[in-house]
């Protein structure tokens, strides 16, 4: 089966059959979306700063990353996304800080990820 997909003046061929379902659990699918969301650097940096404090606001991130003002603001909006910050308008500042029970989960996740299965010897077992 195919699917023409109409752009500007091109036409797509997609063979179907490369997109199958696929079932994911759902503690998967909140760890890719946990992990995507670190996927870089400055996040990372965001993540600790913001780990170490309560809260604080945009301009206090933004003094610490060597980055402009609206860089700061998409990687605040990933993190937001994925749910690992929570953001709060305080007039005419932002406030974040960390999503505790988010932040939580992501550590159990990524501990139970990560865990050693030592029963197996894979082919690449040295």
């Amino acid at each position: 089966m195919f699917v023409i997909l109409r752009t500007t003046n091109k036409t797509n061929e997609i063979n179907m059959n490369t997109f199958k379902n696929k079932d994911y659990t759902i503690d998967n699918e909140q760890l890719a979306r946990f992990a995507k969301a670190m996927g870089h650097p400055a996040r990372i940096t965001i993540l600790q700063f913001l780990a170490s404090l309560d809260c604080c606001y945009f301009g206090d991130i933004h003094n610490e990353l060597p980055i402009s003002k609206a860089t700061v603001s998409q990687h605040l909006k990933e993190l937001k996304d994925a749910g690992l910050i929570q953001g709060e308008i305080e007039t005419p500042k932002v406030k974040y800080c960390i999503n505790r029970e988010n932040w939580e989960k992501a550590q159990a996740f990524f501990s139970v990820f990560f865990e050693t299965k030592k029963e197996k010897v894979g082919c690449c077992a040295s």
